[in-house]
């Protein structure tokens, strides 16, 4: 654990969030949402460092990244120019990436010495701490895990906690933009399926049942609707995994909008 000595000390045991990031836009917008990533913030202890698991870096593998300086990702299309022009300069941190990697004694961890922050990062990390003055390195998905496999990995960052580092999961519990209502995008709007998985995944929560969270996909057609592909839902997981039997559980940004997404954040701790 050397690798982390910076990071050594008495510190508060950090919560764990997960953070619906919804649309790249809450960069730039005021909204509801933005004020919630807010408050969040204003209710931890500063962290030393973040750690995020967003939906948007998905490799073959699992990787980390280790850029003294990561570049602010672009990593969407079609929005205002004004989006694009967003920069944030949040340090990265080499040796708390390399801590990461020697946590992980399953898997071969591969240290990314070139990865920038993708939007799951920093749109919502940039509305928590505006100045940018706490280090931020990204652990990736890997496509070949299955979720127990993920949620297994995650349980081996557990001591990131108690070193003041806050992990981050970046998704959203609903997500099919295949089937969003783009002229509803600003109402607080859900279809009938949508409410129905979101409210069964916040019980699911609630209740600490962990293994029907990680076996979703035999939860009926509501979540298969709700969670069309993994990779939004999966940064969950690595949520829940670091949830000790004492931690309790908040939600919030809990509205569901276009249909079939859902803003539903949770802090744990």
């Amino acid at each position: 654990m050397n690798a982390i000595k910076t990071l050594d000390g008495n510190t508060p045991k950090m919560p764990v969030l997960f953070l619906g990031h919804g649309s790249p836009m809450n960069a730039i917008e005021e909204n509801e949402f933005v004020q919630g990533y807010r408050n969040i913030s204003a209710e931890i202890e500063t962290p030393r460092a973040i750690v995020v698991v967003s939906a948007h870096w998905e490799t073959k593998g699992t990787q980390v990244s280790a850029v003294e300086m990561p570049a602010t990702m672009y990593d969407f299309v079609g929005f205002p120019d004004d989006l694009y022009k967003i920069e944030y300069p949040a340090l990265g941190m080499p040796q708390l990436a390399a801590a990461v990697k020697g946590m992980v004694s399953n898997d071969a961890v591969i240290m990314d010495e070139t990865r920038g922050l993708d939007h799951g990062a920093w749109t919502v990390i940039s509305r928590m701490y505006p100045k940018a003055n706490i280090p931020i390195v990204e652990l990736s998905l890997d496509f070949y895990k299955s979720p127990m496999q993920h949620y297994e990995l995650a349980k081996e960052l557990r001591s990131l906690r108690y070193k003041g580092v806050l992990v981050v999961g970046s998704g959203n519990l609903v997500h099919n933009l295949r089937m969003v209502n783009w002229q509803r995008m600003n109402e607080f709007y859900g279809y009938d399926w949508a409410i129905e998985a979101n409210d069964r995944i916040k019980q699911l929560i609630l209740d600490g049942n962990h293994r029907d969270l990680i076996g979703y996909s035999k939860l009926g057609k509501a979540f298969e609707l709700s969670i069309p592909t993994p990779e939004h839902y999966l940064p969950l997981l690595y949520t829940l995994a670091l949830r000790d039997s004492s931690d309790s559980v908040k939600l919030f940004n809990d509205k569901p909008v276009g249909g079939s997404l859902a803003m539903t954040s949770i802090k744990i701790g």
